[in-house]
């Protein structure tokens, strides 16, 4: 007689912060991590290359539907910029399609070419990338041979600055660290730095050291993860990234069931609201007077 398999334990929802290994792509971890997780519910919030290292927030069960709001938070990168060439993809996976000499560019002509990258700027995506143009992704167009023109964004560059300048022949690899704003390229500051100066520029190093809370200190590598997989609960992983906001049992209640509560003036931004026995039950936004719900995780 045969007997039923016994139904799997789904992990706890939560967060896994991990350092990605170079050549891996974001769903490559993904992929790995419902393995070793022993769930299919599992994303990422804001995609890294291959090429880059570092920071990638995995979300596991329910806090899956966290990652839209977490991918919105400042990220922090350190990376290399080459100055002398000029590659397709504006990185090192890319072919060299132009050189320059950059041996008569001084540290100061790099600083200043950073300077007027730094702030509130528009900057245009690469070709290659995943934006979509007339509903195809732009690095499919740009790959068939087809010129793609992406519209400037603005994004916000809060801190570049310059780690170290490496000489070797016509080229200058300047060793940077970036805080940046959602949805800012690095290889595309590499390139208009490149551009600014007169020398083309692309990415050769690029590893991400924070996405928003989350940091270098918190995450694990692919190793790790297998022998242990350490799952950031819910609760921890919103009261990290997000206003808090602790309700009565009352109220916990009305937002569990979609119900508005009163602004509480605490920012335009997601705030994690939590019930008196500490659980978290939704993520809100305010408008005016009233707060709405964002994400229900009640139930």
């Amino acid at each position: 007689m045969s007997t039923a398999r016994a139904k799997r334990t789904p992990p706890p929802s939560g967060l896994i912060i991990v350092d990605k290994p170079a050549d891996w792509t974001s769903h490559d971890v993904v992929g790995k991590l419902r393995g070793i997780a022993g769930t299919r519910r599992v994303g990422h919030a804001g995609t890294l290359d291959p090429m880059a290292t570092g920071v990638l927030v995995v979300g596991v069960e329910k806090a899956t539907r966290l990652l839209g709001h977490l991918a919105l938070t400042e990220k922090g990168y350190d990376g290399t910029i080459r100055l002398g060439q000029t590659t397709n993809t504006d990185d090192a996976e890319g072919e060299v399609v132009a050189t320059a000499s950059a041996a008569g560019v001084a540290e100061e002509d790099v600083r200043r070419g950073i300077a007027a990258l730094t702030g509130r700027i528009m900057q245009v995506p690469p070709q290659v990338s995943a934006i979509k143009v007339n509903g195809q992704r732009a690095y499919k167009m740009a790959r068939a041979g087809e010129e793609v023109e992406l519209a400037a964004r603005p994004v916000t560059v809060s801190g570049f600055e310059v780690a170290a300048v490496r000489r070797e022949g016509d080229l200058l690899d300047v060793d940077v660290s970036v805080t940046c704003s959602s949805g800012t390229y690095i290889r595309a500051l590499a390139r208009d730095l490149g551009a600014a100066l007169g020398t083309g520029g692309h990415l050769t190093r690029l590893r991400r050291t924070r996405v928003g809370p989350y940091d270098l200190s918190m995450a694990h590598t692919i190793e790790e993860l297998g022998r242990e997989c350490v799952i950031l609960p819910m609760a921890d992983a919103v009261a990290a990234a997000f206003p808090r906001r602790d309700v009565t049992a009352e109220e916990a209640g009305t937002v569990a069931h979609g119900g508005r509560l009163p602004a509480a003036g605490l920012g335009p931004g997601p705030i994690g609201v939590f019930g008196p026995d500490g659980a978290l039950v939704a993520l809100v936004e305010e408008h005016g007077r009233v707060a709405k719900s964002l994400a229900v995780f009640a139930g």
